[in-house]
């Protein structure tokens, strides 16, 4: 048995040089962001410039690779504008699809630009498929990220109940809130990460040398604390350690990444469309060895379909190098105790 539908690679653009290591490593697409609040990852640094785009965009399509843009922040009363003239440049340079969470934005691109393909961001929160029937039928969306809370059964379930595209994330970093919208990042700085595009904004963060060891602190809350040698990891707060009872521990969440290499199959045969690696923040270093790797897994799974697939230990080595904490998990899709 093959796969009818090959499930594309979709991969993180951070950075022209990133998203050019993800198309020659055997990305399907990449998906990025503008240089503002429009986008998720509104880090110094990160994204696009229009000049970039523009070559991005020509860099992916002269090898037949496809362009996604993210603009899944939620705009506020005072700057629509800035958005809806987002959508109007996607759509004069050419990408293949706008990933959106906000519905107003959704009903502006599909009365002003009717051609733009339209997929719903794991910033909307769509974990029924009730919920993602309506943005299809209301704004005609094509495809649904879904959020990583939803267990096999539950994904299976969405799939099998809506005629829209599923993407499920397969690897990188997990968020315990609910999707893009850290409270805990929110309250210790004023700003809200889907509004504003940035959990943990780099304007808060401060690493200071002490007698104690490497601090990094968020808007002045230390976030930990790390000793001469122990690599320094960028502060949020759900990641940080904090002293509880007298015990001095990650208290929320470990630094872990989700990897559904072995997950491959199962997803195939419930008919998943696309793979999302996590990761805009990352090296292109980071991409390229987490698109090689999945690009294999792909390959296999296509060429001998889910009965010959099987994860190689070589592949697992290579993604746990890059994994937060060198561990992973399979997050909410593996739920022993249901």
């Amino acid at each position: 048995m093959t796969v009818s539908s090959p499930i594309e690679l979709v991969c993180p653009a951070g950075s022209l040089p990133a998203l050019k290591t993800a198309i020659d490593h055997g990305a399907d697409c990449v998906y990025l962001g503008f240089k503002d609040a429009t986008n998720a990852r509104n880090f110094s640094g990160l994204n696009f410039d229009p000049a970039q785009m523009r070559e991005g965009i020509a860099y992916a399509h002269a090898r037949k690779r496809k362009v996604l843009l993210a603009l899944n922040t939620y705009p506020q009363t005072g700057n629509w504008p800035s958005w809806t003239q987002a959508i109007d440049r996607a759509a004069e340079f050419g990408v293949d699809a706008l990933i959106l969470a906000d519905p107003g934005l959704m009903a502006y691109a599909a009365k002003t630009h009717p051609q733009l393909r339209l997929h719903l961001s794991v910033q909307g929160s769509a974990t029924s498929y009730e919920a993602i029937n309506y943005y299809h039928e209301r704004f005609g969306i094509q495809r649904a990220v879904l959020p990583r809370v939803l267990s096999m059964a539950q994904v299976e379930s969405v799939v099998a109940n809506t005629p829209v595209e599923i993407e499920v994330f397969g690897f990188g970093g997990l968020c315990v809130m609910v999707e893009g919208r850290c409270a805990l990042s929110a309250y210790a700085t004023g700003e809200s990460p889907n509004c504003n595009g940035a959990c943990s904004p780099g304007k808060h963060v401060r690493w200071e040398d002490t007698p104690r060891g490497m601090e990094t602190r968020l808007n002045g809350i230390l976030i930990d604390r790390f000793a001469d040698g122990e690599r320094a990891g960028y502060p949020t707060l759900c990641k940080g350690r904090f002293e509880v009872n007298d015990e001095t521990y990650y208290a929320l969440e470990e630094p872990t990444s989700l990897n559904t290499l072995e997950l491959l199959p199962e997803l195939a045969r419930i008919g998943i469309r696309a793979i999302k690696i996590e990761g805009r923040q990352r090296s292109p270093a980071y991409v390229a060895q987490v698109t090689k790797v999945w690009r294999a897994a792909l390959d296999k799974l296509k060429a001998g379909g889910p009965e010959g697939f099987a994860v190689l230990p070589a592949w697992m080595a290579e993604l746990n190098k890059v994994s937060e904490g060198q561990s992973h998990t399979l997050g909410a899709y593996y739920r022993p105790w249901k």
